[in-house]
């Protein structure tokens, strides 16, 4: 692992300096390995970590090549991870999100164009048609909000808040909100955005997208503590409620 880890940070920065820059080929294998002083083994090794990390492109018969090191690449295993977090964890992500995806929303009422806005408007007579069909509206509505933030322009915050929406935290919400008759106020939510983007108003573009965000950390807050209430009922069987903690309810 030593030695792989060594491969690693040299392969970074011949990339970082420029020595290998996006697109360049590297050298073969063993005129690599011979060029930072390590084994072919810890070499290959690096570069599947690499090419794991969306880095390097390992082409068959060919050679390997960096990529482009666009963030939509680099950042695509954000998702994945996120969707391994479990609980409380997710409250952080919620979090993240809140900060990032109003403001991104604000400015996005600044950038989009007329075609765009129409795009959002189909995208929201989907959802509207598919108000009990969880499948669908996780799809419609991991398009609305990408269409949003990709007309700030910013890849980097685009590739950010898609791996923060996970589509399995999107259905976990979404089918949350259809058990809970709770799906139509929060397409009129999306409708509230839509206003705003439509209206050109930065301001109540954000506080429109906040109040969105808002609706499913706070589901997501009560599902935890109904879960945390139940594990505590399961640990202490025959304790009276409100006194599962030894406390006293307020």
């Amino acid at each position: 692992m030593a030695l792989t880890d060594d491969a690693i940070a040299k392969i970074r920065s011949m990339i970082q300096s420029g020595e290998l820059p996006p697109g360049a080929r590297l050298p073969p294998e063993p005129q690599l390995a011979a060029q930072m002083g390590l084994s072919r083994s810890g070499v290959r090794e690096a570069v599947k970590v690499l090419e794991s990390a969306r880095v390097l492109d390992v082409r068959r018969g060919d050679g390997t090549y960096v990529t482009s090191l666009a963030p939509r690449l680099l950042l695509e295993g954000l998702g994945l991870a996120v969707e391994l977090l479990r609980d409380d964890t997710l409250l952080e992500v919620m979090e993240v999100r809140r900060m990032l995806e109003p403001v991104a929303t604000g400015l996005a009422a600044l950038r989009m164009t007329d075609a765009q806005l129409d795009e959002l408007a189909q995208i929201l007579e989907d959802m509207r048609a598919a108000a009990d069909d969880a499948e669908k509206l996780i799809q419609f509505d991991t398009a609305f909000h990408h269409t949003v933030i990709a007309t700030t322009g910013n890849e980097t915050l685009t590739s950010l808040l898609d791996g923060l929406s996970s589509r399995t935290l999107r259905a976990r919400v979404w089918r949350g909100l259809i058990e809970g008759n709770a799906a139509h106020k929060t397409i009129d939510e999306h409708h509230a955005i839509y206003f705003a983007l439509r209206s050109r108003d930065q301001l109540l573009a954000q506080a429109s997208a906040l109040i969105h965000v808002n609706t499913s950390e706070a589901w997501l807050r009560t599902v935890l503590a109904a879960n945390a209430a139940k594990a505590q009922r399961r640990a202490h069987p025959g304790a009276p409620a409100g006194r599962i903690d030894g406390t006293d309810s307020p």
